[in-house]
């Protein structure tokens, strides 16, 4: 079988989402999180969390309507949190997973946020992502992932002042 090619960002719509969408969001995780590392929300956690006040879902969607990526994140209170993001893993490297979190810092700033941070695994190639929008070191959580082989892996916290 071929694969299709993966879309650029001109066919890439980035749009807010909802309970409707959770079946694409656990699709897209499922896809993007290996489960050595123990990354991945359950669906519960997802569906629980989005009521919730200052959370929004954002999804990447291709030009077929298709979720591709996503990201999770929670504003309150003058601080940003981004929870979770992802992008299949066919349609990375194409600049989505930069669009979704350029999406965050510009809806964080809008909002009125000083400052936003996220948890990462040590490791994870998103890392450099991150790093290259300014994000920096400010701290590390010891084992903090838990793989379903029994793995064990620290997160990295990193932190951007807007």
């Amino acid at each position: 079988m071929i694969e299709s090619p993966s879309p650029s960002l001109t066919e890439v719509r980035i749009e807010d989402g909802g309970h409707r969408d959770l079946d694409a969001v656990i699709a897209v995780m499922e896809a993007a999180f290996d489960d050595r590392f123990g990354e991945a929300w359950t669906r519960s956690q997802c569906a629980g969390i989005l009521p919730m006040p200052g959370i929004t879902l954002t999804l990447a969607r291709n030009s077929s309507g298709k979720t591709i990526g996503f990201a999770l994140h929670r504003i309150i209170v003058g601080e940003g949190e981004l929870l979770l993001l992802a992008v299949t893993p066919q349609n990375r490297r194409r600049g989505i997973g930069q669009q979704l979190l350029r999406n965050f810092i510009d809806v964080a700033r809008y909002q009125g946020t000083d400052r936003v941070h996220l948890e990462v695994r040590d490791g994870n190639p998103a890392v450099a992502m991150y790093r290259s929008a300014g994000f920096k070191l400010v701290g590390r959580r010891r084992k903090y992932y838990h793989g379903r082989t029994g793995g064990q892996f620290d997160a990295l916290t990193l932190s951007l002042n807007l």
